[in-house]
Formats: structure tokens, C-alpha cells, sequence
């Protein structure tokens, strides 16, 4: 029992960190129509912030500078929002397939930078010992894992919160409007460049503070971590809940972390042994089949936008 009680604690903490991931996206495209393809890269910037921070003091290593659990949450997010304006300013007047190409191949940088930087992020070793803040909090090992996922989901809360103000805003009503129309809301006078790099640094931060919590969550990082796939799976969480709702990326989240989860803890097991080692694959391959289902059959997710308001709204 108390095992079981230990992998949904588990299952329900990434979950819910990956909803944060998703709630940044969800204001890049589905409030502003930014299409994001870097996702893994300032999911990635979060979290190695987080690390140099947080971590403690290792021979060979010129960060782990072993600040406090809080200093490297907000660095994280500081530096994630400081490396989107950088970033954003470069792409932000792209669009479309050009955006998307130009931050798939930051975010391809930003994995190869983590792969070959050894002295600073610990390259294919990875780091260790990456502080959490509930780890010894009790002597449970169950109770610290309940009490860092009470802290994930208070952090997901506020977000969703603000992220909710912010959709219902005269700056939120901008945002829908430039998604829906671009030229039209240039002509009365909107800095449709202004509007679209905000939109962009406030989502990366969210995807930043994500990394952050996760890299804590699990105590190790690694470049092989933040691979493209990362990206995908968030895009698809987006999808299947319903983009342009907050509530549809959560609800996405929690469900397509269950799909691959489930996929990779049972499925593969259920494969011949010569075939077990392509279970990334076969992960891959279902998710990439129920994307493909929900375009086809249901394209505005579980709980998509409401049209009328969608409308009312721009």
C-alpha cells in the first residue's frame, strides 16, 4: 500500500510540475499564437539556474554555490525570463513555421551547450545532491514526498490563478486579439512586437520555474533530461487538454504524463525481451497516435476554448 501510495505521489508531482511547463505554454500559443517549438530549452535554463544556485559545493565545478532552495527558485525564473527577452528580441518578429524552426534550433543549442559545458553543468555526469526543500522535513520518506507535492501544487495554484487574471485583462483581450488577428489589432494601435515578446517572456518563465521544481524534485540533473522529446510532450499535453484553457493544459498534463508513464512502466514490460529496448520508441509512437487522434476527432481538446468567448474576447 504504502508503495503504491509513493508512485502517485511521485506520478502526481511531475504531473503537476509538467502543468506549470504547460501553463507557459498554453500563453504563448493558445492566448497569443506564439508557436513555440524551444519548449525543452527554457525548461532546461530552470533548471540548470536552479542547480548552480542550490547545489552544494563539488571539486571540479565552478557554480553549486549552495544558496538557499528560494534564491534558486527565483533565479531560475530571472534567468529564464532574462535568456527569453534575449531570445525573443532575435525572434519574435518571426512567425509560424520560421518561429518555430528558429527556437527548436535555440533549444537544440541550449541541450548541446549543457552537454559540453562540463565544469559548469556537469556535462553527461550530471549533478547530484540538488537540494529539496521537504526531503528531511519528516521521517517518512512518503510524508516528505507529500509535502514537496503540496508545495508543487500551491505553486501550480497561483499560477493558474494569475494566469485566470490575466486571460480576463484588457492585456489578455490584446493577446487573443493579436492571435486572432494581427493586422487588425496593429491598426488600432497596439505594439503587436511589444504585446507578442511579453507574451513570450512570462510563458518562458513559467517553463523555467517548471525545471526548476523538477531538477529539486528528483535531486539530479542531466542534459539527457532535456531532450526534444520534452518538447513534444508538452505540445501534446496542451492538444489533448485544450489550448487557450488553463485548465485543459492541466488536465492535459496529468493525462498524458499517465499515457507514457503507463506506456513505459507496462506496456514495453509486456514486450518480448528482444524488443525491450525500443520501448522510447513505442512511447513516442503512442503518444505521437493519440495527437494525431485528437487533431482529427477533437481539435479543440477535452476542454478547449469556448468559441463565443474566444470571439467576445478578441
Amino acid at each position: 500500500m504504502i508503495g503504491i501510495l509513493s508512485y502517485l505521489v511521485f506520478f502526481l508531482s511531475v504531473a503537476l510540475i509538467l502543468g506549470i511547463v504547460t501553463l507557459g505554454l498554453n500563453l504563448q500559443w493558445g492566448m497569443t499564437g506564439l508557436f513555440n517549438a524551444g519548449v525543452v530549452g527554457f525548461y532546461a535554463i530552470g533548471a540548470y539556474t536552479f542547480t548552480i544556485l542550490t547545489a552544494p559545493a563539488k571539486q571540479g565545478l565552478i557554480g553549486n554555490l549552495g544558496l538557499p532552495w528560494l534564491v534558486g527558485i527565483v533565479g531560475a525564473m530571472a534567468v529564464s525570463a532574462l535568456a527569453a527577452m534575449l531570445i525573443g528580441l532575435i525572434t519574435i518578429r518571426l512567425k509560424g513555421d520560421y518561429l518555430s524552426v528558429a527556437t527548436f534550433g535555440i533549444a537544440v543549442t541550449i541541450q548541446l551547450i549543457a552537454v559540453n559545458l562540463e565544469p559548469l553543468t556537469g556535462g553527461t555526469m550530471g549533478i547530484a545532491e540538488i537540494p529539496n526543500p521537504t526531503r528531511n522535513l519528516f521521517a517518512s520518506p512518503l510524508a516528505n514526498g507529500l509535502a514537496y507535492l503540496a508545495l508543487v501544487a500551491v505553486i501550480l495554484l497561483l499560477a493558474y490563478s494569475a494566469l485566470e487574471r490575466i486571460g480576463r485583462s484588457p492585456w489578455g483581450r490584446v493577446l487573443r486579439a493579436l492571435r486572432e488577428d494581427e493586422v487588425a489589432a496593429q491598426t488600432l494601435g497596439k505594439d503587436v512586437r511589444l504585446f507578442r515578446l511579453q507574451s513570450f517572456v512570462l510563458g518562458s518563465i513559467l517553463m523555467g520555474l517548471g525545471g526548476a521544481l523538477y531538477v529539486s524534485f528528483i535531486g539530479f540533473i542531466s542534459p539527457f533530461d532535456f531532450l526534444p522529446i520534452i518538447t513534444f510532450l508538452i505540445w501534446t499535453m496542451l492538444i489533448v487538454g485544450g489550448s487557450g484553457n488553463n485548465r485543459g493544459a492541466i488536465l492535459g498534463a496529468v493525462i498524458v504524463w499517465g499515457l507514457w508513464s503507463l506506456v513505459g512502466g507496462y506496456v514495453i514490460k509486456a514486450l518480448p525481451q528482444d524488443y525491450q529496448n525500443y520501448g522510447g520508441a513505442v512511447q513516442s509512437m503512442m503518444i505521437g497516435l493519440v495527437l494525431v487522434l485528437m487533431l482529427l476527432f477533437r481539435p479543440r481538446g477535452l476542454i478547449g476554448e469556448k468559441v463565443a468567448g474566444a470571439r467576445r474576447a478578441a
